[in-house]
């Protein structure tokens, strides 16, 4: 039996007096897609930024590779960090930068590459998201579901072990949403670790090796997509599921 790539152990979030996250447990294997669905408001986000750290879970454990992220000093972990991709709704490119540039700064500032380096790392990422067209183009003349595949070959450019999404299609057009998919989709096919929150719950059944169903800052039930969308066990989750269209 192999170890998890991730292992998450009674995670708690409080902000001031309101419990966000109640006692998390959950394992994520190398090469594992997991998607987490839920209700608005049920602590999806907040448990992907505690898991990369980008917020400070208030107690409990998240073993990265072995490696417990809320021991490490700020210093450290923005070393491991580097092993940790986030794709956001919001793109969050840099705006004066070309998109070549865009993809090129961290692992030139971060990894010390050098510029052909990192150009050469720049151009094999946006090749495998339809983009290598779009190298000298800013972000500012692309459409959003083009700025989202850009956003994703950047978090590629730092070869991390793992990628986050967060509600990656919620910014988008309903025309634009399939071409993201079909880029995230390249990527579990290529056996690439991803954490997915998102309300694209046709993708979810799709790809995901495991759904977790979040409500009340809990995760409600965890099973296969088969499972877990025909055959769900939690009143709570049946519920959702009775909802949301899944084809």
């Amino acid at each position: 039996m192999t170890n998890p790539l991730i292992s998450v152990k009674h995670l708690k979030k409080d902000f001031g007096g309101n419990e966000v996250l109640k006692d998390i447990n959950g394992d994520i294997d190398a090469g594992q897609v997991v998607c987490i669905i839920g209700p608005s408001g049920s602590g999806k986000s907040t448990l992907l930024r505690c898991i990369n750290q980008m917020e400070r879970p208030t107690s409990g454990v998240v073993d990265f590779n072995g490696v417990d992220l809320a021991q490490q000093s700020d210093q450290e972990l923005a070393k491991l960090g580097e092993q940790i991709g986030m794709v956001f709704q919001s793109f969050n490119l840099f705006p004066n930068m070309s998109v070549v540039a865009n993809l090129k700064l961290a692992p030139m500032r971060v990894k010390g590459m050098s510029d052909e380096e990192a150009t050469a790392v720049a151009m094999k990422y946006l090749t495998s998201v339809g983009l290598a067209d779009k190298a000298d183009a800013f972000p500012n003349s692309l459409s959003g579901g083009q700025k989202q595949r850009v956003a994703i070959a950047r978090a590629l450019a730092m070869q991390p072990k793992v990628l986050f999404f967060d509600e990656p299609t919620s910014a988008l057009d309903p025309e634009n949403v399939g071409e993201v998919l079909k880029v995230m989709q390249s990527l579990a096919d290529g056996n690439m670790t991803m954490v997915v929150v998102t309300h694209e719950m046709h993708f979810a059944k799709q790809v995901a090796d495991e759904i977790w169903f979040m409500a009340d800052g809990v995760i409600q039930e965890k099973n296969t997509p088969a499972e877990l969308f025909d055959h769900p066990q939690n009143p709570k989750t049946q519920d959702f599921i009775s909802k949301v269209l899944v084809d």
